[in-house]
């Protein structure tokens, strides 16, 4: 979807979850959380969207008892006595007033009275739901449309237990560029689109934009880099030697022609690529005859940039200019919902979806309850191809036609072009499903292994595993990853900061004794609000397994942090690196027991190796990033021998501090008055090896 700047801020999406402790009731209020800023491709690559991962299977139970089940249609039965006969949306609720199951209805009387009568023969998922229930909330609507647009908020909200729910619903990525800057910038963007200038999307992932940007940089040279590099610049950098810049920051082009490539650029991505590309050939052409075949070529790579980016997308539509595919798949009692995204008769990629469903729904169920929340917070596109016929489509698309401010319209087809890009996601979501059910059986068996071999009272479910960064003690950080039966799980990542006062520099037993407490005394003690609410319902929230990088001291320092903090339920284990840290060498150690050494080749060993190495690569990166932080503030003063005129000549040959952090000893070396030593020391400043 192409469009200019609009107003489309995230829900901020989450609910609490405890151990032993009863829940909160369900919100008074929705709200909405600030969205991200402007994101630059080059320091923003690495946030690619991860896969889903499967739900838990929601079992069906046995029979329900009369008494829990009475008390529940007497609840239900005076709710129906106040209830309306117009339009709304009502909520089940438990005794410990957490909310069952969201539902709206045309006449909300009628519909509660269909729950209320004891006779009716209904599915064993419902006698469950109203077996738990103790009370009902209705909210009254004017519409029924406006029903079906305030029950999805409130199921992305609150997670009922009984209805289906969207889980990794992430904002999805745009291109833009910029329209307040007389030489525009081409970035990916997430989240509110108050920025002046043109938006293109959305794209399934950010890897797909970084991709089509890089595409884009070379079909037409349009610069990507941001407002302040841009104005700092006295010679072009290296994209535009590279020829991805037409180097506007040093006049290399003129307005006019700027403006040209920044047109052609737009009609590419709006949908006129037939057009732009005849007009490269002609100029190309052009060119050769002429005899300027240094420009023709430039023409030609253009060209080839353009159909690398068409190349990529896979299928492309002949006739669809406009829509977003969704085919769902079930199977082995899991569902995935495959969408592709259609914009300007481009594919700009697609996603697969593990909503969480009782596998007593049917896939029309599940995919039209999730149809509403995926468009709670996106703007949808004209037209909406389905694999099943929805109960309520007519419903779903006049609710969004109103959000859009455009006719939308929801449709199965049954032949043609678009009846085989639906047969191509339905395939999608077949091969997407069996992939994700191997990867978990495989997650699996690897678990069960490890309980086995470290004598754990059962699979974990949480893994957490510790690691500490700094240098000499600076820019401390520790850091704490997640993994569990479907992989790691990115969203669960903390960073800390170290902020002890008294800590004395590289002390890394007591660095590991502040990210501990600072971890499970928020899990023992959480907050009212806010802090310890949990993304995903399913996920526990305390671990089963904690991994600490280190050997007998550490695991000795942990167990006395432990003891301290009365948590006697979770297993503990370190990880001491092999002789010369080796990998495939190292030795484990747990509380009251031997240390145990695996063999090289075992599963379970490569498998710790990787939860280790990932919270390694965790921790590097956060210290990296908070040390660059304070290296930026700091300048060039604390690089020992570089005083005032070495600091010019660095400031006035590279233009800027990153691009001095960029450099190498060699190009450094080049400069004015920096020696082969000085080079060095700079280089090592800007790159140390953590400890």
């Amino acid at each position: 979807m192409v469009h200019d700047s609009t107003d489309n801020p995230d829900d901020a999406r989450a609910r609490k979850s405890r151990r032993g402790m009863a829940p909160d009731g369900p919100p008074q209020e929705i709200q909405q959380e600030t969205a991200p800023p402007d994101l630059d491709p080059a320091s923003a690559s690495g946030d690619d969207e991860d896969d889903a991962r499967l739900p838990d299977i929601l079992e069906e139970s046995g029979a329900v008892g009369e008494g829990p089940l009475a008390t529940g249609h007497e609840a239900i039965e005076r709710a129906v006595r106040l209830a309306p006969t117009s339009p709304g949306v009502y909520r089940m609720l438990n005794a410990n007033s957490d909310v069952l199951y969201v539902g709206k209805a045309k006449n909300v009387k009628k519909r509660l009275s269909s729950y209320a009568r004891q006779s009716a023969p209904l599915p064993a998922r419902i006698l469950r739901m109203i077996a738990a229930t103790v009370t009902v909330e209705i909210v009254s609507t004017n519409t029924e449309t406006e029903a079906l647009l305030l029950e999805a908020n409130l199921i992305k909200q609150l997670r009922p237990r009984f209805n289906v729910q969207l889980r990794d619903d992430k904002s999805f990525p745009y291109i833009l560029i910029i329209g307040d800057h007389w030489a525009p910038q081409i970035l990916k963007h997430r989240g509110a689109q108050t920025r002046p200038g043109r938006y293109f999307g959305p794209f399934a992932s950010a890897g797909a934009v970084n991709r089509t940007i890089t595409a884009l940089q070379r079909a037409f040279l349009i610069r990507s880099c941001t407002d302040s590099f841009f104005e700092s610049r006295t010679r072009p950098c290296l994209l535009y030697q590279i020829r991805r810049c037409a180097g506007p920051c040093t006049r290399e082009i003129d307005f006019p022609g700027y403006t040209t490539l920044v047109r052609e650029a737009t009609d590419f991505l709006s949908g006129k690529s037939h057009a732009v590309k005849q007009e490269l050939a002609g100029e190309m052409e052009k060119a050769a005859n002429e005899l300027e075949f240094e420009r023709a070529a430039l023409y030609r790579d253009r060209l080839a940039a353009l159909s690398a980016i068409q190349s990529q997308q896979g299928i492309n539509p002949r006739t669809v200019e406009e829509a977003d595919v969704f085919a769902i798949h079930q199977e082995g009692g899991f569902s995935c919902v495959e969408v592709f995204f259609f914009r300007t008769g481009q594919n700009w990629g697609n996603r697969a979806y593990f909503p969480r469903a009782e596998k007593t729904f049917t896939p029309e169920e599940v995919l039209g309850s999730f149809l509403a929340q995926f468009y709670d917070d996106k703007p949808p596109p004209k037209n909406i191809l389905l694999s099943h016929e929805i109960e309520e489509s007519e419903l779903l698309a006049n609710a969004l036609s109103i959000k859009a401010g455009h006719k939308v319209e929801v449709s199965a087809p049954k032949r043609g072009e678009k009846k085989e890009l639906v047969t191509h996601a339905l395939t999608n979501a077949r091969e997407a499903l069996g992939r994700k059910l191997a990867d978990t059986a495989t997650q699996g068996r690897l678990l069960d292994a490890m309980a086995a071999t470290l004598n754990l009272p059962h699979p974990p479910k949480r893994i957490e595993v510790y690691d500490n960064s700094h240098i000499q003690g600076t820019n401390a950080v520790g850091a704490m990853i997640v993994a569990g039966p479907d992989g790691f799980v990115k969203n669960q990542y903390r960073k800390f900061n170290i902020k002890s006062e008294g800590l004395t520099p590289g002390d890394d037993y007591a660095m590991m004794r502040e990210v501990l407490e600072r971890r499970f005394k928020r899990l023992i003690n959480p907050p009212e609000e806010g802090a310890a609410k949990a993304k995903d319902d399913d996920f526990p929230q305390w671990p089963d397994l904690v991994i600490i990088d280190g050997g007998r001291g550490q695991l000795n320092a942990v167990r006395e942090i432990f003891a301290n903090l009365g948590l006697t339920e979770v297993s503990l284990m370190s990880v001491a690196k092999g002789p010369d840290r080796d990998a495939g060498r190292e030795t484990l150690f747990m509380p009251e027991r031997e240390a145990i050494k695996l063999e090289p080749r075992d599963p379970v060993l490569y498998f710790i190796q990787r939860l280790r190495d990932e919270a390694h690569r965790f921790v590097i990166g956060s210290h990296r990033k908070l040390r660059k932080k304070d290296i930026r503030e700091a300048g060039l003063q604390e690089i020992p021998g570089i005083g005032p005129s070495r600091k010019r000549a660095l400031l006035h040959h590279f233009g800027t501090l990153k691009e001095i952090e960029r450099a190498s000893i060699a190009d450094l070396g080049k400069v004015p008055g920096v020696s082969a030593e000085s080079a060095r020391r700079i280089f090592e400043y800007f790159h140390p090896q953590p400890g």
